[in-house]
């Protein structure tokens, strides 16, 4: 980091002095330059901005620098708001936010990195994808949007464009990142949302009518199953208004050429996310419990839990630890890159049965059974001590600074 983080921030409905990993996202006024050696090579570029490789000065730890311009974001708070976003989400399927910079002409954020492309791009290579492959996508997109939505926030412009694989790895081991939310922001339970905003061929019909909720994240899902399963959008014209009338109706089809060997029940998932009427459509959570999802995406392994034995004598070991060391744990597990911590995320993975990107007492207890450890008497107390921010369920990067390897740790 590269200035002292803030003293750790109450949580809300917490007692004095907890913490979470958005305490230690830091943001920084001043040259980014200073602290970072940023590329001049563009990754990508959007409307406000561009984004490029930067190396850490002292730590070389390699970033995605993404830099937008002041003066043309015409809307300063509304970018606040998308940094306020990413730093109160802690998922291993969202893009992790590490530091921010301000200077008088441009921010700059400093996020992960993810070299394995847009997942359009994947899309555009296979042309389609068998339906292992099709369900391993879908379910890491289901989890992250479910995740989000427990959450209330809402995304509202999710396309194949917006998610970023880790890296090359093949597609049944491959992560999948959402990594813009330019124009997510938090929602209400019951609340009605009415700006128009989105892109044509993913957006749902209430978002067209300027009043909408959550759900219209699902329906995008649904279009980007679609395409993954068959290569084209399921509402197509020569313009966006010929699009734009088909995503009014729900008018789409499954063309038998293209469908034939697709089965009943990833169609049926389909329907289910592009119900016209979003009473009848189904939720995240839902989808992920469907038997297309369930039967077709491979389980979650219990092998990284097997294979790591010192687990609970790790998360034992960080119960004990006074408040300063848990939080300086939270800051490496926070700065790690996900490649160390590949064999943990796993882990959390295996644990994380309802897919809500959260692990619960009986989760945990449940997972460890199935990975064959004894009756771990003292879980529940250990499981209070890693729970950082009092919030009743432990957060992706508290099981990771609780579950990190000591010789890691004090290698950092």
């Amino acid at each position: 980091a590269s200035r002292a983080p803030a003293e750790p921030r109450v949580s809300e409905g917490a007692g004095e002095g907890t913490f979470n990993s958005s305490t230690f996202i830091l943001s920084n006024s001043g040259n980014v330059h200073k602290f970072y050696a940023v590329d001049d090579a563009v990754l990508g570029a959007g409307a406000f901005g561009s984004v490029s490789q930067g190396k850490h000065r002292s730590t070389k730890r390699v970033r995605a620098i993404k830099t937008i311009s002041k003066a043309i974001v015409k809307n300063i708070g509304k970018f606040r708001r998308e940094i306020a976003i990413m730093k109160d989400l802690d998922h291993p399927g969202i893009v992790k936010l590490f530091e921010t910079f301000e200077d008088l002409v441009n921010i700059h954020l400093a996020m992960e990195l993810c070299s394995g492309g847009e997942l359009f791009d994947r899309i555009i290579e296979a042309g389609a994808f068998a339906e292992r492959e099709g369900a391993v996508v879908t379910q890491q997109i289901l989890r992250a949007v479910r995740y989000m939505h427990d959450k209330q926030v809402v995304h509202r412009d999710l396309k194949p464009e917006n998610f970023l694989f880790l890296n090359r790895d093949p597609l049944d081991k491959s992560v999948l990142k959402i990594i813009d939310f330019g124009l997510a922001r938090t929602f209400a339970p019951g609340q009605a949302l009415t700006t128009k905003v989105g892109t044509p061929y993913y957006v749902a019909p209430q978002v067209l009518q300027g009043k909408y909720d959550h759900l219209c994240d699902v329906w995008s899902i649904g279009v980007i199953m679609y395409i993954l399963l068959c290569g084209y959008p399921p509402f197509h014209g020569r313009n966006n208004e010929e699009v734009l009338t088909k995503v009014r109706k729900a008018s789409y089809s499954f063309a038998p050429n293209d469908w034939a060997t697709v089965s009943g029940e990833a169609k049926d998932l389909i329907r289910m996310m592009l119900k016209l009427d979003a009473r009848n459509r189904c939720s995240a959570e839902e989808a992920l419990g469907h038997k297309w999802i369930r039967d077709t995406a491979p389980r979650a392994s219990t092998r990284s839990l097997r294979a790591n034995r010192a687990l609970v004598d790790n998360l034992r070991s960080f119960r004990s630890l006074n408040k300063l060391k848990k939080a300086a744990l939270q800051i490496i597990a926070g700065q790690l890159d996900d490649a160390q911590l590949r064999g943990l995320r796993d882990t959390f993975t295996a644990l994380d049965t309802n897919g809500d990107g959260m692990l619960t007492v009986e989760e945990l207890q449940s997972g460890l059974e199935r990975a064959g450890f004894d009756n771990v008497v003292d879980l529940r107390a250990i499981c209070e001590g890693v729970d950082t921010d009092c919030s009743g369920v432990i957060d992706y990067t508290e099981f990771m600074a609780a579950a990190l390897d000591q010789r890691c740790y004090l290698s950092e």
